[in-house]
């Protein structure tokens, strides 16, 4: 029998959810706001300079980052 891990989704998309939810409650605390709407374009900036020029690719970090800048994105500001 070959190996097999049933609803291997399910762990993943429990690990995403938890570094998502670790990167945005660091990025909301250094920037001092209660919701990712409140951060500003500048602030968004510096996120993403950070994503792309300290943390590495294959960072587990990136998927917490894409996720908050894409939300921020979202909200229309």
């Amino acid at each position: 029998m070959s190996y097999e891990w049933p609803r291997i989704h399910k762990v993943e998309d429990n690990f995403y959810m938890e570094i998502s939810e670790v990167v945005h409650e660091q990025v909301l605390t250094h920037y001092g706001v209660d919701e990712i709407e409140e951060l500003t374009k500048e602030q968004i900036r510096e996120l993403e300079y950070f994503r792309v020029h300290y943390l590495s690719e294959y960072s587990v970090l990136q998927a917490g980052y894409s996720n908050l800048i894409n939300m921020w994105e979202s909200s229309g500001d």
